[in-house]
């Protein structure tokens, strides 16, 4: 009796086929897995932060610089400010010693005016004086005359008031009579020849003159020998 052979032995060919298959197939994952990344075996995360260094480097000289390009811009506004308010200030106070100065030339010049009205005064008082036959010295330091008239005490008085106010003002007058001219003092009206007398000397004086200090305040008038 004639047996049929078994068919069993072609299934574990199949077997083998397909997980060679299977083999084969999976074998590109693991190698790109197992595969290097870089040139050292670096991987790319690695690699950009190698890369990243220089880029720091450049961008924090370029924040140093703008930093000292801003100290510097900084420190010539600082300078050109400082000179500015140096400036203003000298202009301020030569503007107040200005002002100082003029203001007290005004003083000056009122007190001036006051002082040349009251030389007037005086010159009419004088006037009178001579007319009554009062000296002017006696007028001034000699005992008010009681029987004189009431008018006549009266202008005597205001003489010696007026004189008062000018010596309190720092203004007197000043002797001419007898001596050398003097154009920063004397006002020549009239040349005349004086026997036993140098030329150039006054010989009499036809007004008064005033000074307060070394300021002249008007120049006496006098007659000059020649």
């Amino acid at each position: 009796m004639t047996q049929e052979p078994e068919e069993t032995t072609g299934q574990p060919e199949v077997e083998e086929v397909v997980d060679a298959e299977v083999v084969s197939e999976t074998e590109p994952v693991g190698a790109a897995d197992a595969a290097p990344s870089g040139p050292s075996g670096e991987s790319p995360e690695g690699a950009e932060a190698d890369g990243d260094g220089p880029a720091s480097e450049t961008a924090e000289a370029s924040v140093e610089q703008d930093l000292n390009r801003l100290v510097e811009e900084a420190r010539s506004q600082r300078d050109e400010y400082l000179q500015l308010a140096q400036r203003t200030k000298a202009d301020f106070d030569n503007y107040r010693k200005r002002m100082a100065a003029e203001s007290q030339a005004q003083v000056e010049r009122g007190r001036l005016e006051v002082v040349a009205g009251i030389i007037e005064a005086i010159d009419n008082i004088e006037r009178v004086l001579e007319a009554a036959g009062i000296e002017q010295t006696v007028a001034l330091e000699g005992e008010l005359p009681t029987d004189a008239p009431i008018t006549e005490q009266g202008v005597i008085v205001s003489y010696r008031d007026l004189q008062a106010v000018l010596r309190k003002a720092g203004v007197e007058a000043f002797v001419s009579k007898g001596e050398a001219f003097d154009p920063n003092l004397h006002e020549a009206l009239q040349a005349l020849p004086a026997e036993g007398i140098e030329p150039g000397v006054v010989i009499e004086e036809m007004q008064k003159g005033y000074s307060a200090g070394d300021n002249v305040i008007r120049h006496a008038r006098v007659v000059v020998s020649q």
